[in-house]
């Protein structure tokens, strides 16, 4: 399948993780986020993710939305997945409760419908 037919997929990959990490600190403050280990991970598996599903989007779709910051999301990843050791939760605070949101209203023009198949209810 070519690369640029899975671009929906990684979208929607993107979409939901962003998603969860913007319910999941809505709500807080970064006083009880700083103290709370399992919502820091959940808030850095989201953003690996979006970082991966970035990384895979096709090249050509890329260039058409220079507005996503693909190289920053992608970066992003890599330190959450290699330099761990370096992570710094207030910066991903900001991204988490600042970044998210502009994310995710760029991303909802972005990602197509699903088919009707998997709209309807029985």
């Amino acid at each position: 399948m070519p690369a640029a037919k899975r671009d929906p997929g990684y979208l929607w990959d993107m979409l939901e993780a962003a998603r969860a990490v913007q319910e999941w600190v809505e709500e807080t403050k970064f006083y009880y986020y700083q103290q709370n280990r399992l919502l820091q991970a959940g808030v850095e598996r989201m953003i690996e993710i979006i970082g991966e599903a970035a990384r895979h989007v096709s090249e050509g779709f890329k260039k058409e939305h220079p507005e996503i910051p693909w190289k920053r999301m992608i970066s992003q990843r890599n330190v959450l997945a290699h330099e761990y050791g370096e992570i710094k939760q207030e910066k991903l605070w900001i991204l988490a409760s600042e970044g998210i949101p502009v994310l995710i209203a760029q991303l909802e023009k972005l990602v197509p419908s699903p088919p009707a198949e998997y709209t309807e209810q029985d």
